[in-house]
């Protein structure tokens, strides 16, 4: 195997663990300004009047602008909308839709003095009706949030017909209520951004981003409305993104309008406060779901119909993160005869939501594992059983799903049988005996789940040079946000050269240097960037043989581990010499493009173990074992590390965090003394393994593996709570006081 099973240590780990990593509120500009914005405390109220004089008058403010004095710029985009309801999300507002909209942005020349000005802004609100739950806006009666009504769009995919006539013919019929936690992104670094402004470059914005080509295109064609050549995005390091950071947000826009009207940088940085209030939440949904059996267990039928909770805006991806994203793949890879999945998209008083790790596959998952472990218990089945029976085998292979999608290669049965046995499946008895006799409850639950990767555009690019100090130095359009790229992009390129890994540098973020790209998102990194990666390197190649033909006056050239050679002689010239004898020509742009991009389908079995306390409602993931198939792994330490915080965060939701917001729209979980996120001792051992069938569709064979931990997570745990239950259903998050309560039911309804 050429690609893949070293694992190499990270690259970047020495730059960042010894302080030399430069995030977007490290970089310092001559001569900076600040910026600050007033939000609203409201849930949805229209501005009567703004009073700034005073604040404009107070020391060291040098502007104040309100949505008046950015009406000529556009707005946040909506790039795949779904519905003719217009949702407008303008860089400052007069109505506020959802609290922390943006009313105002103070610049000064400290943090302190703009958050001061912020303060004394005088204005004026009338309140208006708020809308906070999906039930609330499809409400008859319910007042308008925008013109058209709340329940915006309606998107439906597979036979409705064929689907309830297979459940109306069916010998168990389970049906669930499933609800999903809205929750927050969290990631460690806060956002950030810096703009500045020359007559003669235009724009630099320094944000953290998940690609920057994607951004200065949003932003020069939706808003700026400038050639994007006049804009250059940078993004340095980058602490979590989980899909949040793939967006433009207002103050990203702001620092750019504030630089050039004052001809100074500015800079934005966000406290955790704007973080809650205004980052891009996920999930928030609700849906009724249905599985229909017939007398041996074999699934005749799946029928989904949900409520999408988008928030007060259609964000840039919103509307399709449960359709398109997480919509066509409900229903995983089981043999599903009859299939169809509607989603309602719904506008609410609340923050915008958008992609967030796994967008949309998580929530298919968790439906469809949720489901049919329910189903297995009706029909008195075991877990593993009912999957056993209905999971696509190798030879039906490729199959195609019902919903628009066609599932390829995978070994799903042989990945669902080292799963179990890996868990320990046979030993699970007396583990739940050794807990019942300390008087805990103890629960089992699986997941097999499969997701949509890969995806994003039909070409990538990678800009490869030999630097001036020999290194071969590639630049690639995606964006690493923590999760090693540079390393693995290394470690394709140190392999395609056949060269050492310390004679190669990779190099992201800037659109100066790579002006191409579709970013970061949908585990499509290593698929594409790893492509182009490729293709770049063997064109550098062919370069390298045209030229060492002339300089070692041969007719043909070979070229292995670094060393061109004439065929037939023993002249050679290394890689590093031909680039210091002809500077730049060996230097090149590729593109790996796939007219007809094929998805990959990483899929996986994760099975969790549950102990629960009735006393106090305490639920402890005690056991955690998966088996994964991300075809092939380029580097095993990364991928193990990569599915670890997924799972963490498929925990937090299951168990911990919980998006609530309140009368009038208020956001009560509005810092980390209300929200809760996972700490180190919540976490289990995972025994991590991979039974890989490779991707045929790109030359590394690779899947991706950045989202499976979150979606296998989710429905395992709360799977395995439902177990320790005795089958009772609850819903995200599993806190202790949900948990004491239903054992509190339990143990009354045994005593009658």
């Amino acid at each position: 195997m050429k690609f893949g099973g070293h694992s190499v240590k990270r690259i970047e780990d020495d730059r960042l663990l010894t302080g030399q990593g430069r995030y977007t509120d490290d970089v310092q500009l001559p001569d900076m300004a600040y910026g600050v914005t007033l939000r609203s405390p409201y849930g949805h109220a229209r501005v009567a009047s703004i009073d700034t004089a005073a604040a404009k008058a107070m020391p060291g403010v040098l502007a104040i602008y309100t949505a008046a004095d950015v009406a000529g710029y556009g707005g946040i985009p909506c790039i795949v909308p779904l519905s003719k309801v217009q949702t407008p999300h303008p860089l400052l507002t007069d109505v506020a839709r959802f609290v922390g909209n943006g009313i105002a942005f103070v610049v000064a020349d400290s943090r302190e003095a703009a958050r001061a000005a912020a303060e004394a802004i005088e204005v004026d609100f009338d309140e208006l009706p708020a809308i906070t739950t999906i039930d609330e806006a499809i409400a008859d009666g319910a007042a308008e949030i925008w013109p058209g009504g709340n329940d915006i769009f309606l998107w439906e995919k597979g036979d409705a017909a064929a689907a309830q006539a297979a459940i109306d013919g069916a010998a168990h019929v389970t049906r669930l209520r499933v609800v999903q936690n809205r929750v927050a992104p969290t990631s460690m670094e806060v956002r950030a951004a810096v703009g500045s402004w020359d007559a003669e470059g235009g724009y630099t914005l320094h944000a953290g981003s998940q690609g920057v080509a994607g951004m200065r295109d949003q932003l020069a064609k939706h808003i700026l409305n400038v050639p994007a050549e006049q804009i250059r995005v940078i993004t340095g390091d980058v602490g979590g993104g989980f899909g949040m950071k793939s967006f433009v947000y207002p103050e990203y826009a702001l620092v750019l309008i504030a630089a050039r009207d004052l001809g100074r940088p500015v800079k934005w940085t966000g406290d955790r406060s704007d973080a809650f209030q205004t980052d891009t939440h996920g999930r928030a949904m609700v849906s009724d779901a249905v599985l229909a059996l017939d007398a041996k267990g074999m699934i005749t039928a799946l029928k989904v119909e949900t409520w999408s909770d988008l928030g007060a805006y259609q964000s840039t991806f919103g509307p399709a993160i449960q359709t398109m994203a997480g919509g066509t793949i409900i229903g995983g890879v089981y043999r599903i005869p009859a299939i169809h999945n509607a989603v309602h998209g719904v506008i609410t008083n609340t923050a915008p939501v958008d992609a967030y790790r796994g967008a949309g596959r998580p929530e298919s998952a968790y439906i469809m594992e949720r489901l049919i472990e329910a189903a297995a218990r009706q029909a008195g089945l075991s877990v593993d059983e009912i999957r056993r029976r209905n999971l696509l085998r190798p030879d039906e292979l490729p199959h195609a799903n019902g919903l628009g999608l066609t599932f390829d290669v995978g070994n799903y049965p042989a990945v669902l049988e080292k799963a179990v046995r890996q868990s320990d499946w046979a030993g699970f008895a007396a583990r739940k005996s050794d807990a019942v006799r300390r008087s805990q409850r103890y629960g089992r639950g699986l997941c097999y789940y499969v997701e949509i990767a890969g995806g994003g555009g039909t070409q990538e690019f990678a800009d490869i040079r030999v630097a001036a100090d020999g290194i071969v130095e590639a630049a690639v359009g995606t964006q690493s946000n923590g999760q090693g790229h540079e390393t693995a992009y290394a470690q394709v390129l140190a392999d395609q050269l056949g060269i050492d890994i310390d004679r190669v540098r990779i190099v992201q973020g800037d659109t100066e240097r790579l002006d191409q790209g579709h970013g970061t998102g949908g585990s499509r990194s290593l698929v594409w960037g790893g492509g182009a990666i490729i293709v770049a390197a063997d064109e550098m190649i062919e370069r390298g043989k045209a030229l060492a033909a002339g300089d070692l006056d041969a007719a043909e050239i070979d070229y292995a581990e670094g060393l061109f050679s004439a065929r037939g002689t023993n002249r050679t010239i290394s890689l590093h010499e031909l680039a210091a004898k002809h500077p730049q020509a060996l230097d090149g742009r590729a593109k790996y493009s796939i007219p007809a991009p094929k998805p990959a389908w990483p899929n996986g079995c994760h099975i969790a173990e549950v102990e629960v306390d009735p006393a106090t409602g305490m639920v402890k993931v005690a056991r955690y074992s998966l088996v994964d198939d991300f075809g092939t792994i380029m580097n095993p330490m990364l991928v193990e590390g990569q599915v670890h915080g997924g799972i963490a965060q498929g925990l937090g939701q299951a168990l911990i965090e919980n998006i609530v917001y309140g009368d009038g729209a208020q956001l009560l979980t509005g810092s980390f003394m209300d929200y809760g996120i996972p700490r180190a001792d919540d976490m289990p051992r995972v025994e991590f393994d991979t039974l890989g069938t490779p991707n045929p569709n790109n030359p590394l064979g690779a899947k991706g593996c950045g989202e499976a931990g979150t979606i296998g997570a989710m429905p395992s745990i709360i799977n395995a709570i439902i177990d320790a239950l005795d089958g009772t259903q609850l819903e995200m998050p599993a806190t202790p006081e949900k948990v004491w309560r239903l054992c509190r039911e339990l143990e009354a309804s045994r005593a009658a």
